[in-house]
Parts: C-alpha cells; sequence; structure tokens
C-alpha cells in the first residue's frame, strides 16, 4: 500500500518526544503525491514505541494524538515493559501500515521540508536507503562543542549517507532483512543491507545530538566500537558495502593545524576508548 510508516523507539525520552513529534507535525509541504502545486495527500501512520520506561513518554506522546488526527494521519504509542530498542524496531514494523519505512530516534528534530522528501523516495520500487543530511545539534559543553567541530568532519560524517539517528527504506529495501536481531548498531546493520549505489543523500537536514561531556563521549563511543565489531564478526557478509574512507595523515594534519582545541578534544575520546577496551579485554581474559 502507497504510504509512509514513521517508527520512534522511545526509552524514557519524556523530553525529547514532545519536541520530535512537533517537528514531524511542522512538515510542509504535507507528504503527498504528484508535483503539483496541490498535491495528492500521502497516507501517514506514526508509530512510537514505548519501551522500558519510568517516566511521561507515553503519556507526552500520547497528548500530541488529536493533532495528528487532525491531519489525517494515523498515529499509535505502543508500551513494552522492557527497555530494548530492537524489540521495540520490530513492535513497531509489526503494528506499521506501510511497506515503506522511516525509523526515528526521539531525540531528532527534523526539518520542515524532509519528511515529504523521504515520503516520496521512498516510494520507489526499487530496494533503497534514505536519509536526510544530518547536522549535529550544537552541545551545551564546551568539550562535546570542541569534539562536535571535528566530528563533523570524519569520513562517516562526509561521505556517503551515515544515516545518524534517522534513515529510511522502500518497502522492497525493507524485505532485506526480517526482524531487527538483537544488536547494538541497528543503524549500522541497516545501512549495510545496501550497496553505497542505494543509499540516498537528501537535501533537507535534520539535526542529531552528541553525548555531552568526555566521560559519557567515551562511553558512547566505547559502545559504538563494540557494535560496529560485532557486526563484523556477526555479519561479515554486509562488511562489503562499507564504503567509508580512511582518513590520510594529511587530512588528520590539516584537522589538527586547523581546530588544534577540537582535535585534542577528538581524540583524547579516541584514545580513552582505545584504553577501556583493552582494559576490559585484559579484564576479561
Amino acid at each position: 500500500m502507497a504510504g509512509l510508516s514513521v517508527i520512534i523507539p522511545a526509552s524514557n525520552e519524556a523530553t525529547e518526544i514532545d519536541g520530535c513529534l512537533k517537528r514531524l507535525l511542522a512538515s510542509d509541504p504535507r507528504p503527498g503525491f504528484g508535483s503539483g502545486s496541490t498535491p495528492v495527500p500521502m497516507p501517514i501512520d506514526v508509530v512510537v514505541v514505548a519501551n522500558g520506561c519510568s517516566d511521561a513518554t507515553v503519556q507526552n506522546a500520547r497528548a500530541l494524538a488529536p493533532a495528528f488526527e487532525r491531519l489525517g494521519w494515523n498515529f499509535k504509542v505502543l508500551e513494552l515493559a522492557v527497555g530494548n530498542k530492537p524489540a521495540a524496531l520490530n513492535a513497531g514494523d509489526r503494528a506499521a501500515r506501510h511497506g515503506a519505512r522511516v525509523y526515528l530516534d526521539a531525540d531528532v528534530r527534523v526539518d520542515k521540508f524532509l519528511l515529504d522528501q523521504l515520503a516520496r523516495i521512498l516510494q520507489s520500487r526499487k530496494p533503497l536507503y534514505a536519509s536526510g543530511t544530518c547536522r549535529i545539534t550544537p552541545p551545551r559543553s564546551l568539550f562535546s562543542r570542541a569534539y562536535a567541530r571535528i566530528y563533523a568532519q570524519v569520513p562517516f560524517m562526509t561521505h556517503g549517507v551515515p544515516g545518524c539517528g534517522l534513515f529510511g527504506v522502500t518497502a522492497a529495501g525493507r524485505r532485506r532483512w526480517g526482524d531487527f536481531p538483537d544488536i547494538i548498531s541497528d543503524d549500522t546493520f541497516v545501512r549495510l543491507q545496501f550497496h553505497p549505489s542505494e543509499r540516498i543523500l537528501l537535501s533537507s537536514s535534520y539535526d542529531w545530538p552528541i553525548a555531552e561531556g568526555l566521560g559519557r563521549l567515551v562511553r558512547v563511543r566505547e559502545r559504538q566500537n563494540r557494535g560496529v565489531d560485532q557486526i563484523r564478526d556477526l555479519y561479515p557478509a554486509l562488511c562489503v558495502n562499507d564504503d567509508k574512507p580512511r582518513m590520510s595523515p594529511g587530512d588528520i594534519a590539516r584537522l589538527a593545524i586547523k581546530d588544534p582545541i577540537g582535535f585534542a578534544s577528538y581524540t583524547s575520546v579516541a584514545l580513552l576508548t582505545r584504553f577501556r577496551t583493552a582494559e576490559g579485554w585484559s579484564r576479561g581474559r
């Protein structure tokens, strides 16, 4: 059935879910078919999957149900007792009405044009993966701000379609895999289902936050690394689709010279992450 389902897993996101949903509601133009001045409205299905929540995530999400109803969009909030993102994604998939899917983190904020762009490109019958242009939300802490300046320039962020916190697939693309496996990095798992030529970077942007402060950045980076290693171990065949280039020594030197404070922040996170990983491996032996 032509249309688009947006699945939002949310675990204790009471402070974020309102902003996420209101950005969807502010989409302009509304997703539609055709290129005329009055396109035919496209059926939109939004599924929030609250998992393991002990805060007001569910109540805050359901408070916006009338606003979605006024747009003619289907909206539902599911509740899972246990906090588990893959399980939440699978529950959202089971509840979704449409084959084309967008998976959206609750702390992401989409620009007003992005949902329409995603909805249109994902009606293709080809297996495709799409995302908007990722823009790092300005961090509050000075350390994270410095880190973000460098992170925004690494190959993962500047090359291809990273899909941090937001990605969509066509119905044919969704058939590339079954249920989401119980793994750390669902976004890497999905992105690598697609050859680089099947990934589309859209012109509209979205805001995606990074962790605040050195300690949290190290913990997040460590988890990201474990997630990528897990994909390599469990799904080695997918790694042929990894097109992320390595930074050359010249590129690294230019970043260090251009922004020494940012570079020091970024490398300190990388080194501490490596140290923690090595220490954990040593203890594990």
